[in-house]
């Protein structure tokens, strides 16, 4: 019996990896199922292996409390993704159907899925989150007869039962001879901060769908006002096809004045812009994004690994919108949809380097709440600004008050500067490091001056904090945070001189006299009284990268030698990413490769590969890790650097398992790079 289990699992796997293209991840089997959500930066579509269902769809920087005396939590929304078909009277399910196939494109960012219901038909249905519409989702279906048959559909917009006083209806809108069908639900979330309207309909694309006398008759069905719904009927012949969409939108108060009114119109908007039209220019934005990409070339497995790592940050982030990137992106709740240093450390560097619209956004995320970081500093008693270690839509401190991170985590606050200078560095935009990048450093400075403490032989130390590994709570000089602080402050003078202004002359005093504790043989030491404990991720390690502030290779192999043992087992994904681009900036391609595969391959989950944050987790998708695997290709691997003069390439190295790897659309310039 349990043999036959392996052997199944093995054989799942095999099946669920089923690689058509760089571009394409297949699976005909759906154990152990972890899905691969569509996004388009705004809202997040979880697909189901289900016929006809969605898990859940997440609202970015939509917030509500978690729990009464909790914290926010970023919205789960008003589920508009489940349909039910019939035929000839029979539900679909997945017990009726067969040669289910389910595929993301991750070129375009679509879902498909396909399979046969008896002998009766052949389905196939996209799941889209519109790139160019980005409130809405848009699901493109196809039912072809293979005899005569009546199709029942019926689309719905289920609300949570946490949602508060539902109002749903059903209304045709109609101007001159135009008619738009508009199902639509409005509610409060659970704690009465937001409220959300989802709007939605179904589009014919063989007809004009706003005429009522071309479309099918439709009947609406208020089950409840947790569940509204509306279906059409639809005889199909032998050997003819039904071509349908079901769209919708999922708008809230945290965007809109009035989100039921605009909810309606982005409906309107899909239903009366042909079909072509409407996913010709999803399809471009996304084409547009993949002028940034990486290729690996012999080996099919890892470039879609990188790919789909690559395809999650462009899905979490958008260009136009001034918002972050929580661990989790629009995959689910987790971290409660907070904003960490996750974004800025590890999902933002791969981006900067390929995308500097979205880089922008991140950043810019922070400076729109820098007033607030600035009351939080002097809510504890320092200077300059203060970021919170969990940010949402208000940029308080958002960690649940129990967490000692949230209080002490204080490295997130250099991590924020630090991702301020490479942004200028790399795009050499002056007027937007005048106008948000060094108001920002300036106060950062500011607070790392009066968050130090001078010691009696002349050196500062940064006490009580948690850092980098969260294991070592209310530690006093810990390596990375003292380390952040010391780029934090580097960084802000140059910032001062690129605008040929004075910087303060305590930021150069400080920095040069923050304390970095070293064992007797030179290793460096995690903070001043550690023992040799095993730690959660990399901390010290961090020095040499990103920070570059440990150097020289004999320090930088003896914090590798000693701290990687120390990591422990179910520590997260990203820890390992950082040592194994450490290596392969020394030029030990054996070890980089090694710690490459280590850091992710066995955190993917069937049948998609998405990564969850530990070895035994199961959420999907880590954008953290996406993030920190994607700099060990760049900047390890591709022998990318940020400078002060830009991007600039030392000596890249290439894994004997690949033939080249090809870094296209890096910077300003789209500049490509091959090594092989």
């Amino acid at each position: 019996m349990n043999r036959f289990f392996v052997l199944l699992l093995l054989l799942s796997s095999f099946l669920c990896f089923s690689q058509e293209d760089g571009w394409q991840i297949s699976t005909t089997t759906h154990t152990n199922y972890t899905g691969i959500v569509v996004a388009n930066g705004r809202i997040g579509i979880l697909p189901s292996e289900n016929p006809f269902q969605v898990k859940q769809i997440i609202l970015n920087n939509v917030y509500d409390k978690e729990s009464p005396l909790g914290v926010s939590r970023i919205l789960e929304g008003m589920n508009f993704g489940n349909l039910n078909v019939f035929i000839d009277g029979e539900l679909i399910t997945e017990k009726n159907i067969d040669n289910w196939k389910q595929t993301l494109n991750m070129k375009n960012g679509s879902f498909t899925t396909t399979f046969s219901f008896k002998d009766k038909a052949n389905i196939t249905y996209t799941i889209y989150a519109l790139r160019n519409v980005p409130y809405t989702g848009y699901i493109d279906i196809s039912i072809e007869a293979k005899q005569n048959i009546d199709v029942k559909c019926t689309g719905k917009i289920e609300t949570l039962k946490e949602y508060q006083n539902p109002m749903s209806t059903f209304r045709v809108l109609k101007d001159n001879e135009t008619t738009m069908p508009i199902l639509q639900t409005v509610a409060k979330s659970r704690y009465g901060r937001q409220t959300v309207a989802t709007s939605a309909t179904f589009i014919w694309h063989d007809i004009n769908s706003g005429r009522a006398e071309q479309r099918p008759e439709l009947t609406h069905n208020k089950v409840s006002e947790y569940n509204n719904q509306l279906s059409f009927e639809k005889k199909i012949k032998l050997g003819t096809s039904l071509n349908f969409a079901w769209t919708a939108a999922e708008c809230t108060s945290q965007d809109f004045a009035d989100p039921q009114n605009e909810s309606e119109r982005f409906v309107i908007f899909n239903l009366l812009t042909p079909k072509k039209d409407l996913l010709q220019l999803h399809n471009t934005l996304w084409n547009t994004l993949w002028k940034g990409d990486i290729i690996v070339e012999g080996d099919l497995k890892t470039q879609q690994d990188v790919r789909l790592a690559l395809y999650h940050l462009y899905a979490f982030g958008r260009g136009d919108s001034n918002l972050s990137i929580a661990p989790m992106g629009l995959s689910s709740q987790n971290y409660n949809g907070h904003i960490f240093w996750d974004t800025e450390l590890w999902m933002y560097p791969p981006l900067l380097l390929l995308n500097q619209d979205i880089a922008r956004s991140l950043v810019n995320y922070r400076s729109d709440r820098l007033e607030v970081a600035k009351r939080k500093a002097i809510n504890f008693g320092y200077k300059g600004a203060m970021f919170p270690w969990e940010s949402d839509d208000t940029g308080e401190e958002a960690t649940p008050a129990w967490a000692l991170t949230g209080t002490f985590e204080h490295h997130i606050t250099a991590d924020v500067a630090i991702a301020f200078w490479n942004y200028y560095r790399v795009t050499k935009d002056k007027l937007w490091l005048k106008e948000r990048g060094y108001p920002l450093l300036k106060e950062v400075a500011d607070f790392w001056v009066s968050r130090s403490t001078k010691n009696e032989d002349g050196t500062y130390s940064i006490k009580n904090v948690v850092g980098a590994n969260e294991d070592a709570p209310n530690v006093d000089d810990n390596a990375f945070t003292n380390g952040s602080a010391i780029t934090a402050l580097q960084f802000a003078i140059l910032a001062a001189y690129e605008l040929r202004v004075e910087p303060d002359s305590n930021w150069k005093t400080v920095a040069n006299n923050i304390k970095l504790y070293k064992f007797p043989d030179g290793t460096t030491m995690e903070h001043s009284k550690y023992s040799g404990e095993d730690i959660k991720q990399a901390d010290v390690n961090l020095l040499a990268f990103p920070l570059g502030i440990i150097n020289d290779k004999e320090t930088i192999i003896k914090d590798l030698k000693y701290y990687e043992p120390r990591i422990r087992k179910d520590g997260p994904t990203m820890g390992k990413s950082a040592l194994a681009t450490i290596y392969a900036q020394l030029g030990d391609v054996d070890n980089a490769y090694r710690l490459f595969k280590e850091s992710y391959e066995p955190n993917k989950r069937p049948p998609f590969g998405a990564l969850s944050e530990t070895a035994t987790g199961h959420e999907p998708y880590f954008a953290t890790g996406a993030g920190g695997m994607l700099q060990t290709v760049l900047f390890g691997f591709g022998g990318l650097r940020l400078t002060d003069e830009g991007i600039i390439q030392i000596n890249p190295i290439l894994p004997k398992q690949w033939k080249s790897l090809t870094l296209k659309g890096i910077g300003p310039e789209k500049k490509t790079y091959v090594i092989k």
